[in-house]
């Protein structure tokens, strides 16, 4: 029989048979395992054509082969037939499954083989445990919710309250890129519970909330990465409601929730989800092809995807702390990410650290540094934040928060300095040459064209705001700066007159970066099509603060490029 504790010996492949092997999850996870050559994937699902292609089409490495599978009729003969080592449902929705819904579970013990699935239904993910028995006599590892809700968040709230005396709250929630291509089965499952009552652990017992018409807005912001747009997360059913809080028994407050783009089709959705709530319609269930098929063919926004958890709670000290971790993944990359916590887990299996025998959720099998692993060779970026900081604190490191520290000590120094400092050098302006762009350069006083013309910039720090004056050559023009809030939560927003700008904080190498993402005119929000772009950061070379700012509006074009350097008095002094 299969052994939790066996690795692998010379030529001896893991074999997986993953139900649902094309599908929207269990397709991605073959293509994060299929270079493995210590693996051997058998590809299943209804349609043995379709699996067969979906062989041919994955990179060499890992054997693979096809088969028809239907789990509700015979899969257990098919797992006889193949005997591998683990199986794998990626099939679902989970919340379908019927009244004999442990089907595949009870053939794995029957015929000795480990188990995984990627369930989200927080009742099917709990309900394992009664296999647990029969699963430690055989030496068996039967493990259900092998997903980001709830190993990733739950690795997440270990990893932030490591040194918390009590949880109180856990919040959080998953932001996929509007080009992410909804499964199918998740549409079913959200279709079926939205507008219906949930459980959820709220002011320290056991309530009744209704899916998807609670919202929350929150910024998904690792430090020093920019920042996803902030988006409104609905109240989604996960088996994170009620895990984490069987995690952490003190916790009062659980809620988790999703924000799906674009922003005008979650909208609708929650509306009809209103409709289930006040009884006018039964379900939006027969709706799930149409939900299905908008969500996947209207589409616009960046292709970034992220997470968030926060955790509040008394810390060591016994003060109150609150703090949250980011997952930012680039374009597509964050679509394997639901199908990471299988490969992480197949990863330890590999090198000879399986889990323990038992039949459980799979909450406490990774930690960050399991998905750190399996994160390196991608753009994925995840971080911590500790809170906005204090008054005593610069902009530049309440924004940054844990990234500060990776700012050239010379920008640190400058930023960090006050109350007041000024500092001087050269510069070098280029003005645009077109009609609009001279008349928004006069409009904001931006200095003349010329070649190291003498700058002079001074700092003031008043609490919440700073105020530059920069002096190029007797030309004086100034701005003053905050840290965002609500849309421009975790920007460095810049004033002048009526516009604000909001600016993300990018740490890289020897430079921060400055990434315009918003802009408003009197408080109103002004298209982002239309926001300035351009080359602008700061950078450390020698002792000196060399900066280059460059703007360049759509409709515009260049409107002015300045560079050049500054000398901080004392700099060796305030570097430290």
């Amino acid at each position: 029989m299969p052994s939790c504790t066996r690795g692998i010996v010379n030529d001896q492949r893991l074999r997986l048979l993953i139900i649902g092997g094309y599908g929207t999850f269990g397709g991605r996870l073959a293509e994060l395992l299929c270079r493995e050559r210590q693996v051997s994937l058998v590809i299943a699902g209804r349609s043995k054509s379709a699996a067969l292609a979906f062989c041919h089409a994955l990179p060499p490495g890992a054997t693979r082969e096809a088969l028809a599978v239907d789990r509700d009729r015979d899969v257990a003969r098919r797992i006889e037939q193949v005997n591998p080592d683990i199986v794998v449902d990626a099939s679902g929705p989970f919340q379908a499954y019927g009244e004999d819904a442990y089907r595949v579970v009870k053939v794995a013990l029957a015929t000795r083989t480990h188990y995984l699935d990627l369930a989200d239904s927080p009742e099917f993910v709990r309900g394992i445990r009664q296999f647990d028995g029969k699963a430690k006599e055989q030496g068996l590892v039967l493990l259900s919710g092998v997903s980001s809700f709830p190993v990733l968040s739950a690795a997440m709230v270990r990893d932030l309250a490591n040194d918390f005396g009590r949880i109180d709250s856990i919040t959080g929630g998953i932001a996929p890129s509007p080009y992410a291509g909804v499964g199918y089965n998740v549409i079913r499952a959200i279709a079926d519970y939205a507008g219906k009552g949930i459980p959820i652990q709220r002011q320290g017992r056991r309530q009744t909330a209704h899916a998807l018409l609670e919202t929350r807005r929150f910024t998904i912001s690792p430090p020093g990465v920019i920042p996803l747009f902030q988006r409104t997360f609905s109240l989604v059913d996960v088996p994170d409601l009620q895990l984490l809080a069987d995690e952490w028994p003190e916790v009062k407050d659980v809620w988790m929730g999703a924000a799906p783009e674009p922003a005008i089709l979650h909208w609708l959705l929650r509306r009809f989800a209103g409709l289930v709530r006040l009884r006018l319609v039964p379900s939006l269930a027969p709706l799930s092809r149409l939900i299905h098929s908008t969500a996947n063919n209207v589409r616009w926004g960046e292709h970034r995807g992220g997470m968030f958890v926060e955790v509040s709670g008394e810390g060591g000290d016994g003060q109150i702390v609150s703090r949250s971790a980011h997952l930012l993944a680039e374009g597509h990359h964050g679509l394997y990410i639901p199908s990471m916590a299988v490969e992480a887990i197949v990863r330890n299996w590999l090198d000879g650290r399986p889990p323990r025998a038992g039949a459980r959720p799979a909450t406490a099998e990774l930690e960050l540094s399991d998905y750190r692993r399996v994160f390196a060779e991608r753009p994925v970026s995840i971080g911590t934040r500790n809170g906005t900081g204090s008054g005593d604190q610069c902009l530049h490191a309440r924004i940054l928060d844990t990234a500060w520290q990776s700012v050239p000590a010379v920008l640190r120094a400058v930023h960090g300095a006050g109350p007041n400092l000024t500092i001087s050098g050269t510069a070098s302006i280029t003005r645009g040459r077109g009609v609009l762009a001279r008349i928004l350069a006069w409009i904001m006083r931006f200095p003349a064209a010329g070649e190291n013309v003498p700058v002079t910039v001074n700092f003031e720090r008043h609490g919440d705001y700073d105020k530059w004056t920069r002096d190029f050559g007797g030309q004086e023009f100034s701005s003053t700066f905050t840290v965002g809030s609500g849309r421009f939560e975790h920007l460095l927003c810049e004033r002048f007159g009526p516009l604000t700008f909001g600016m993300a904080l990018v740490p890289d190498a020897d430079r921060l970066n400055l990434v315009m993402r918003r802009w408003n005119f009197l408080c109103l929000p002004l298209p982002g099509f239309l926001v300035p772009r351009g080359n602008s950061c700061e950078f450390e070379e020698g002792d000196r603060f060399h900066f280059n700012v460059e703007i360049n509006l759509p409709l515009a074009g260049f409107v002015i490029r300045y560079r050049g350097s500054l000398q901080p008095p004392g700099t060796t002094a305030l570097s430290g």
